[in-house]
C-alpha cells in the first residue's frame, strides 16, 4: 500500500513560506510525541486517528508497542479507522489496550473527564497515557472546538479520574508563541483584494527565516507558574497497577 503523501510531509514538517501557519505547531507536537515514544508498549490505542499519521512512529523504536489500533469517529475526509467511535463509549473490553493516546482531541469533547474515564476503563493496569492539547491556537473544526486548557485543570481532570504519576509539560516557549503567531497571521489572514495576496506572498517570504528562527531557538519551560507562555501541552500519565 502505498503511503499517503500528507501523512509523509506531516512526520517531516519544512518551515517554507507556505507552511508557516503549520510548521511550529506540528514540530512541537511531533517532538512531544517522541520524547514519550520509549513509554509506549503493546497494543496502542490511537484515540481521535485521524489519517493515522504517527502508526510508523509508535510501531518504530524506541517504542515498544506491537499493535496500533486508530480509533475514530466515522469521517470520510480520514478513510476509515480500525474501531469506529461515537466520541463518548469506547467500543472495547475493560482492561484491552497498554497504551492509549490522544493528541489534539481533548480540546473537541463536550466532557473531556468522561472520555478519560473510558480510556482509563480500557487501559490495563499500569498502562500508559499520552496526550496533547493545544493552548495557543485559532478557533478550528467549528462547531466542534470547545476548550483550551491550563496545566492545573489538566491535572485536576486526570486526578479525579485515577491516573497517577502524571507529568505535564509545555510543547514550546515564548519563542515558539510568537512564532506561531506570527506564522496564523500572515497565512492565515482574510483576503479581499489582490493587494491583499500579494502582500500574504511578499510577508510569508519576508517572515519566513524569523519564525523559523524563532521556533529554533526556543525552551521549552521548565516551569508552569505565573505569566508562563507556552504553544500547547503534552501529558504523559499512569494508570496504577
Amino acid at each position: 500500500m502505498k503511503a499517503d503523501r500528507r501523512v509523509i510531509d506531516y512526520l517531516t514538517p519544512r518551515c517554507t513560506p507556505s507552511t508557516l501557519d503549520s510548521y511550529g505547531n506540528v514540530r512541537l507536537l511531533l517532538e512531544a510525541l517522541r520524547r514519550d515514544l520509549g513509554n509506549m508498549k503493546g497494543e496502542v490505542l490511537d484515540v481521535g486517528c485521524g489519517r493515522m499519521p504517527y502508526k510508523t512512529l509508535i510501531l518504530s523504536e524506541p517504542s515498544r508497542a506491537t499493535k496500533y489500533i486508530g480509533m475514530d469517529i466515522p469521517n470520510g475526509n480520514y478513510g476509515e479507522p480500525d474501531v469506529v467511535w461515537d466520541g463518548r463509549a469506547i467500543p472495547l473490553s475493560d482492561c484491552s489496550v497498554d497504551t492509549a493516546i490522544l493528541t489534539e482531541v481533548l480540546e473537541h469533547c463536550p466532557d473531556a473527564a468522561a472520555v478519560l474515564r473510558e480510556v482509563y476503563r480500557v487501559l490495563r493496569p499500569n498502562g500508559f497515557l499520552f496526550l496533547t492539547v493545544p493552548f495557543v491556537w485559532p478557533i478550528h473544526c467549528v462547531p466542534h472546538d470547545e476548550f483550551r486548557y491550563t496545566p492545573f485543570s489538566l491535572r485536576r481532570i486526570l486526578e479525579d479520574v485515577g491516573f497517577s504519576s502524571s507529568s505535564i509539560e509545555a510543547t514550546g516557549g515564548r519563542h515558539a508563541v510568537l512564532g506561531v503567531i506570527l506564522g496564523l497571521w500572515v497565512r492565515r489572514r482574510p483576503l479581499t483584494s489582490r493587494v491583499h495576496v500579494l502582500t500574504k506572498i511578499l510577508l510569508s517570504f519576508l517572515l519566513w527565516p524569523v519564525i523559523w528562527s524563532l521556533v529554533e531557538i526556543d525552551k521549552r519551560p521548565e516551569n508552569l507558574e505565573e505569566s508562563t507562555l507556552f504553544v500547547g501541552l503534552s501529558v504523559s500519565a499512569h494508570k496504577p497497577s
